[in-house]
């Protein structure tokens, strides 16, 4: 039955089955279910980090692809590489249409200052949209404690902004999970997080944490009324 017609009491139940499970189970599950239909989109925390280490060996073919808006961390883009020779799993970088400085000139400067929700749309939603099309699933790495916006997500379910199933294998996981399991696995993870970042975004719009604050995504869109770039709210609207 195709995803897109299943009821929301057969998500339900799905969930239902998959709530309590580990999240190698859930990838093997989204595998056998989707695959070779199913892809995974990583901004390369260690959340998404854990997942590539477990596709390694659950199965390696995945697709996975980064949404590489011209702002990330030059860290972050040399983590691909890491990941690269650790796993053999090539990330794909998945670009806007327009590089930085022709998006800048287009809009007479950069937009991530007061406008950052246009730039997030035009650099990561677009883009996202575009890589997920003939997909029948996409894999996230987002976990319900980050954020208000992602303790309403579910395990398993119809993502309806972007017309596929949506699959968050980490959605149960602490902060404290994961650095437990990327510590007890060596997963390759970003230098940036020992020096203060917890959560890392684009250069322009990502800073260190200060001491008091103890929200992981404190230091995301600082001094804005932002705190998700649009990819894993529940809002379709942005479409």
């Amino acid at each position: 039955m195709p995803a897109e017609t299943l009821t929301r009491a057969d998500w339900t139940e799905t969930n239902r089955r998959l709530k309590d499970a580990q999240p190698n189970e859930i990838l093997r599950w989204a595998v056998e279910t989707f695959y070779p239909k199913l892809t995974m989109a990583t901004a390369f925390g260690p959340e998404g980090c854990i997942i590539l280490h477990m596709l390694a060996e659950i199965e390696p073919r995945v697709r996975v692809f980064n949404l590489d808006t011209g702002y990330q961390f030059a860290e972050t883009l040399e983590l691909r590489t890491r990941i690269a020779e650790r796993y053999g799993i090539e990330v794909e970088l998945v670009r806007a249409d327009t590089t930085v400085a022709e998006y800048e000139a287009l809009h007479s400067g950069p937009l991530y200052v007061e406008k950052a929700d246009q730039c997030c749309f035009d650099r990561k939603i677009v883009p996202l949209r575009r890589a997920v099309n003939g997909y029948d699933a996409w894999i996230s790495s987002i976990r319900a404690d980050q954020s208000a916006h992602r303790a309403k997500a579910d395990v398993v379910g119809w993502d309806a902004k972007f017309g596929l199933v949506k699959i968050n294998p980490l959605l149960n996981w602490t902060y404290r999970d994961v650095w437990a399991y990327v510590v007890a696995n060596h997963v390759p993870y970003n230098p940036l997080h020992d020096q203060g970042y917890p959560s890392i975004g684009c250069w322009p719009c990502t800073r260190a944490v200060v001491p008091g604050e103890s929200d992981e995504r404190a230091g995301r869109w600082v001094g804005q009324a932002k705190t998700e770039c649009g990819l894993h709210s529940l809002d379709s609207s942005q479409l």
